[in-house]
């Protein structure tokens, strides 16, 4: 745990956005599936990771409707380890002034999901997806420029992890990804939201985003939505999110509010500078049911080499 000059321990907070409705997985929330051999979920393995690189606080980002379920199958059992907090995301929570056009069924998006935490969050937070595992590495890396206080002149300082673009495909179909332009300093220039990524027959890298075509190989960093931030970047969401509503040039039905794209702008108009972070761990996670038994194996390989005590809670 670190230790500021005055005694005091350094506040760091894990938020995890787990309110996704799973739309790929089909039936069941595929956040809550068992990979460990003691009914661990991928979550369990983040929250150790994050608490071994020393956090002290989660924050669970949930729907009302699932919170009975999310408690029961982790909540509960990690209150016992680290303090934990509930943040609702849900698609009525939106400023005054705006409105749910009718025949919208998702909530707004992971920049939404991160504007829940306001006034839950007031101290630096690492953000990460429920359903994917980043390793040890990428949780230390954050944590540490955290507490390091690398602030530049920008408004917003931020980092995000940077994993190498062959560590994070799925054998099951194509992924999606962040592709990373950074500047010869290290940090974020832009990140290219890439579609339809996938290892063809040749053994190279395909992709259907023609951005992408050109640069796309299998050594890109590329962003799995772990990023590192402090309280002022919830208060600019907050901002942002009601200009994004009232913003009619989307479709409404289907629009979301996303961070790649909140952090693509800020750092166009020189306001964030973002820190990229590798980490050369391999990323897994469940985008495809068939993706299960993969990730099941790499857990079980990972206790086999002893990065993971077999039960992890005792």
């Amino acid at each position: 745990m670190e230790v500021k000059e005055n005694g005091e321990s350094m506040q760091t907070t894990l938020l995890i956005m787990a309110a996704g409705i799973g739309s790929r997985f089909g039936g069941g929330i595929k956040q809550l599936e068992p990979v460990g051999l003691h009914d661990e979920i991928i979550m369990d393995y983040s929250i150790y990771d994050a608490l071994e690189a020393g956090f002290n606080k989660v924050v669970f980002i949930i729907r009302k409707d699932i919170e009975k379920e999310f408690k029961e199958v982790i909540g509960n059992r990690i209150e016992k380890h680290i303090q934990v907090e509930y943040v609702f995301q849900e698609i009525n929570n939106i400023p005054e002034g705006c409105t749910v056009p009718e025949g919208r069924i998702k909530p707004w998006g992971t920049g939404q999901a991160i504007l829940s935490c306001k006034g839950i969050v007031n101290e630096p937070f690492v953000i990460i997806n429920a359903d994917d595992y980043y390793g040890k590495v990428a949780f230390k890396k954050l944590h540490d420029f955290l507490i390091e206080d690398n602030k530049k002149q920008n408004e917003f300082t931020m980092a995000m992890a940077g994993f190498i673009l062959k560590n994070t495909l799925s054998d099951n179909g194509t992924v999606t990804r962040g592709i990373c332009v950074e500047d010869e300093e290290g940090y974020l220039h832009r990140v290219i939201e890439t579609k339809g990524i996938i290892r063809n027959d040749h053994g190279t890298i395909d992709c259907d985003t023609k951005e992408s075509k050109d640069i796309i190989q299998e050594n890109n960093r590329v962003s799995m939505n772990m990023w590192a931030g402090y309280p002022n970047f919830i208060d600019y969401l907050e901002n942002g999110f009601k200009n994004f509503l009232l913003d009619e040039s989307d479709d409404s039905l289907t629009k979301e509010y996303l961070l790649p794209i909140i952090v693509d702008q800020l750092i166009k108009t020189n306001k964030a500078s973002v820190k990229v972070l590798e980490t050369t761990d391999k990323w897994f996670g469940v985008t495809y049911p068939e993706d299960k038994q993969a990730v099941q194996d790499s857990i079980q390989e990972l206790i086999h080499q002893g990065v993971y005590p077999e039960q992890l809670w005792k």
